[in-house]
């Protein structure tokens, strides 16, 4: 067990290892930040900030002869410089070194009996032209790594744009996948001990615009409801099997043959920020508490329901209005510059 008053590293400086952090301070612990940025939103709460690249081996040797645990905030981080942590790194390298590549991410999440979609490695043109074949239209290409957000994806529809297609993603490795019709999209959050013990949060209903999430909802709708249960048992089979210690997200699209899995990340995730003031122990501090070996708390609902929605760039500008109306928790990251597409803050409203 890591103690209060010890110190946890976290590779990553936004904002996701801002509110790690945040957590972490309540909990009465001390953190230290990786991240090359000389401004990071996450080092601005912090005790420390080790600024260097991702793959300085010696500033990550450094960076760990500091800290008595390390986590992360984001997955597209090279593996290698991390070995040098060990055990003390959670979760482990196999659930970065899986999430970080989508085509061996399918074939694990398959190999865990968990259903995703009909799909196809690409490394080629022609593997394109042989995936529309195969799968028919409409499919989607996903680079294989470094994807987040909608980037990194194009969509086929008609054999005529396979080419056009491939071009988007700068012919870079990718898998192309079958689209699925579906109802919602939806995750299941869970959180992990090193003993096997784990806990679920309820499963929100996310709605994405432009391949961004816009906000997420709780108690989810009937339709989500009816597939959550077969949903967390896949889940909880991916966490097992990468023994994953620390918060999982993986998310679903509720079709008509059961619930899909779309991705993974193996961490705490926008999608689950309503835990924050939704229950009755957040998505931050339940990795903090999971991480440093300690009990895990309740995930109950501490209301009715509730509503997380992002700030998306210049939209960060609503803050005096937010901030004004009753019921409303506002966040916002401190990330400087409102750019289109970044995430800049979010705010939750609870109904009692």
């Amino acid at each position: 067990m890591i103690a209060p008053g010890e110190t946890i590293g976290i590779v990553g400086g936004g904002q996701l290892g801002r509110m790690l952090s945040m957590a972490a301070a309540q909990l009465g612990y001390r953190t230290i930040i990786f991240d090359p940025n000389r401004r990071t939103c996450a080092a601005d709460v912090a005790a420390g900030h080790v600024c260097a690249d991702f793959d300085d081996l010696l500033a990550m040797e450094d960076f760990a002869a500091q800290v008595d645990v390390v986590t992360y905030e984001f997955e597209n981080l090279p593996v290698d410089p991390l070995l040098v942590i060990g055990k003390r790194l959670l979760p482990g390298t196999k659930s970065l070194g899986i999430s970080q590549d989508r085509g061996r991410e399918k074939e694990f999440i398959e190999g865990c009996g968990a259903r995703v979609a009909p799909w196809r490695c690409i490394d080629s043109a022609e593997d394109v032209r042989s995936a529309v074949e195969a799968l028919g239209h409409p499919i989607v290409l996903k680079t294989r790594r470094y994807g987040y957000d909608g980037k990194g994806q194009a969509w086929i529809r008609s054999a005529d744009e396979a080419e056009a297609a491939w071009d988007a993603i700068g012919r870079e490795p990718a898998v192309a996948e079958k689209g699925v019709p579906f109802d919602h999209e939806f995750s299941v959050i869970l959180a992990r001990s090193a003993d096997g013990s784990h806990a679920f949060w309820d499963s929100p209903d996310n709605s994405h615009e432009g391949g961004i999430l816009r906000r997420s909802t709780v108690p989810a709708p009937a339709a989500v409801l009816a597939q959550v249960e077969e949903a967390r048992d896949f889940a909880l089979r991916i966490a097992e099997a990468l023994g994953h210690v620390g918060v999982l997200t993986v998310e679903f699209f509720a079709s008509a043959d059961g619930p899909v899995v779309n991705e993974i990340a193996p961490r705490v995730h926008n999608s689950g920020h309503w835990t924050i003031e939704g229950a009755e122990t957040s998505q931050f501090e339940q990795h903090i508490r999971a991480v440093c070996g300690l009990p895990l708390g309740s995930t109950a609902l501490a209301g009715r329901k509730a509503v997380m929605e992002n700030l998306i760039g210049p939209e960060v500008e609503r803050w005096p209005e937010l901030m004004a109306a009753p019921g409303v928790h506002l966040h916002l990251y401190g990330k400087g510059e409102a750019r289109p597409g970044r995430k800049m803050g979010h705010f939750t409203k609870v109904e009692p």
